[in-house]
């Protein structure tokens, strides 16, 4: 089997049944390439998300998660995790995940805007973030970001909107 299982967008109709209508909710793959975590990992080496140490941890048909340590590297001086090592986490999260619903022979994925809301500090461990998408468009899209730490508790809640371009 290859390193990279190709999916096409496969729609599941579920019928809930309404007096007044029938309401089809659409479930599907929002991922064009479905990567091990091994490759996704592999392609950190040499860059800032290899220097926070963080590591992609878990991927599904809608959402891409990873992990980030509370250590010296994330921390600010007040000795809690670094609103920005959030951000960066999210960024990462959102670019990745964006990258894997396109085409990268023909196109190529950059970040428009981001935001943070830190709702909650952290003084140790590791924290989760997991991106989910909000709209996958053709020439935008918009992820959403929780970051919860190990208790499961919301620390950071992020949104990033990524211009999808075409490769001249």
């Amino acid at each position: 089997m290859a390193d990279e299982v190709y999916f096409f967008s496969v729609q599941v109709s579920l019928l809930l049944y309404n007096p007044n209508k029938l309401h089809l909710p659409d479930i599907f793959m929002v991922f064009l390439t479905l990567p091990s975590l091994e490759q996704l990992n592999s392609v950190r080496r040499a860059s800032m998300v290899d220097h926070l140490g963080i590591e992609f941890t878990g991927i599904g048909i809608d959402y891409l998660e990873a992990t980030l340590p509370v250590d010296a590297r994330t921390i600010q001086p007040m000795g809690v995790l670094h609103g920005g090592a959030n951000v960066v986490l999210a960024e990462t999260l959102g670019s990745v995940a964006a990258s894997l619903t396109i085409d990268l022979e023909k196109q190529y994925c950059v970040g428009l805007e981001i935001n943070a809301n830190h709702l909650k500090s952290v003084k140790e461990g590791r924290v989760k973030g997991t991106a989910r998408p909000l709209h996958v468009g053709r020439s935008t899209q918009v992820w959403e970001i929780q970051i919860v730490n190990e208790a499961g508790q919301l620390c950071c809640v992020s949104r990033i909107t990524m211009a999808i371009l075409d490769k001249k």
